[in-house]
This record gives structure tokens, sequence and C-alpha cells, in this order.
């Protein structure tokens, strides 16, 4: 047994003091995982506290056969994976809140909304311009992964790649997005400061 099985054995029984060694061991790959996925260290932050926390919680359902660092990894994956589907819907649904932790009001569906539509519009051109940018068959790979739940081997299989390229085709285009979405950020808040009335 490693010395982060044993913490985590001790863990198990309640030691709070091996529980924060697990933390401090691993807090660097969570949050890097984290960061890998959402794209924003904000986000990464946020997502690797929760990762610890339903760690925590949920301590009793490791299993001592296991790498530790496996099951606290698997964890982060599955939380940022729904954190992206929650992402992907808000996209294009407007369902969620906005920037300043606002909820976006939605208005009966059967009346007109042009504000609300010229906003999903544009999120929509945006996504969808990002998506262009990528190699066609990185940007098939992503479609299929986070759009139709596709499995890596799934994808292999279908663009005819190794997994393994599969793999590396997805890693390199969330970085791309990633950094496309920040930097299409930063240009609309610059825009919107050139149009702000300056405080005198």
């Amino acid at each position: 047994m490693n010395e982060e099985q044993t913490w985590a054995l001790e863990a198990q029984r309640g030691s709070d003091e091996a529980f924060t060694k697990l933390v401090e061991t691993y807090q660097t790959p969570v949050f890097n995982l984290c960061y890998r996925m959402l794209g924003e260290p904000e986000l990464a932050e946020a997502a690797a506290q929760e990762t610890f926390l339903r760690a925590y919680q949920h301590l009793h359902r490791y299993d001592q056969k296991r790498p530790f660092a496996t099951w606290l990894l698997s964890i982060a994956a599955h939380y940022c994976i729904d954190k992206l589907r929650r992402r992907k819907f808000s996209i294009f649904s407007m369902d969620e809140e906005d920037e300043d932790g606002n909820p976006f009001e939605i208005a009966d569906l059967d009346s007109p909304n042009p504000e609300a539509e010229a906003m999903k519009g544009q999120t929509r051109a945006r996504v969808q311009a990002m998506l262009e940018d990528l190699d066609p068959t990185d940007r098939a790979a992503i479609i299929m992964r986070y759009w139709y739940d596709y499995s890596e081997i799934e994808i292999a299989e279908s663009l005819r790649l190794t997994v393994s390229a599969v793999k590396s085709r997805l890693h390199r285009s969330r970085k791309a997005l990633a950094g496309m979405w920040q930097e299409e950020e930063t240009r609309v808040r610059a825009e919107r400061r050139t149009y702000e009335s300056p405080a005198f």
C-alpha cells in the first residue's frame, strides 16, 4: 500500500488530516484536468473544489484496490463533463445565469422576444465560427464527442483514427476552442468599454 492509499484509508476512517494531505497532493493535477476540460481558470478552480467536496462525501465508495488518483480524477472528469453539457445547453437555450450571476429571463415561448433571439443568434454564430476555425477532422471529433456523446472508440471507428489520435485531437481542439472563446470575450469586453461613458 503506497502513501496515498494509506492516507485514503485513514481519511475513510475519519482523519481530516489525512484527507488534507490528499488535497495538497492532488490539488494541482485536479485543477489542471478541470482547466483542460472547462478552459477557464475560475471555472476550473470551482470544479476542483467541488471535486474534493464530492470525494470527501463519497470516501466510503473508494476501493483501495484502485489508485486513489484514478478515482479522484474520474470524479473531476465526470463533474466537468456535466458542466460542459449544461454549458452547451445554456449556449443554445440561454436558460442559465449570466456572467453576473443573474438568471436569464425566459419569456413565454409563444410571445416574440427579439432581444433574446438576437443574443442566441450571436452566440450560435460565435460557436459556429470557432468550430469552423478547427481542422475538419478535429471539428468532427469535437462535435461527435460533445454534441452527440460519442465515446472515443466510436469516434475512432467513425473517423478511421486510432483512439490515441482521437484523444490527441480532442485535447488540442479543446485548448484551441477555449483560447478562441477567451479572445473573443476579451475583444467584446474591450469594445463595450470603448462605448461606455467615462466617469469624471
